[in-house]
């Protein structure tokens, strides 16, 4: 039968599945949004690790540091989905629109735990990269990000959003 064929008039929505299996939000597992949330913290580590070493050899602040840190980190978690659906065969306009779409909301929210917890943490943003307590507070709010992220992935994938987009050109 053909597929197109099949759903063509159905308002059956795919999304709203609820399994016996306790999937729910859209048959969404567990494992599929924290596999999206890594991939999203991969880059978000690799860009924030990157900054923060940047702005403390050019002797920045704490302020310029965050913002190249979290700048650093946007840009490598798009890059990570840039180059998969450029590879899938997008064009760069298209994979822009992929990542974008696929990746901002993970990121923004990781950032904003993991930066925020760095904020929190007495004496964090005053640690030295050879500090224990900086890298304590850094991976710490890694971890949380992580634990917070994953559930609004699942959440957003759930709806066809967020790393839902890029599962269409895999």
């Amino acid at each position: 039968m053909d597929h197109t064929a099949h759903h063509e008039g159905s308002t059956h929505d795919h999304h709203a599945h609820r399994d016996s299996a306790g999937k729910g939000m859209g048959g969404v597992t567990w494992k599929s949004a924290a596999k999206a949330t890594l991939h999203c913290l991969t880059g978000c580590v690799i860009g924030e690790i990157l900054g923060m070493v940047i702005g403390t050899a050019l002797l920045w602040g704490n302020v310029p540091t965050m913002v190249l840190a979290i700048t650093l980190a946007f840009v490598f978690g798009y890059s990570f989905t840039l180059f998969a659906v450029r590879k899938a065969g997008l064009d760069f306009k298209s994979a822009v629109k992929v990542a974008l779409a696929a990746d901002t909301v993970s990121i923004a929210v990781m950032e904003l735990v993991d930066n925020g917890i760095i904020a929190l943490v007495p004496g964090a943003m005053d640690a030295q990269l050879s500090d224990g307590l900086f890298w304590a507070a850094l991976l710490g709010g890694f971890a949380v990000a992580f634990l917070v992220t994953t559930p609004v992935n699942k959440w957003m994938i759930g709806r066809g959003k967020g790393h839902a987009v890029v599962h269409a050109h895999h």
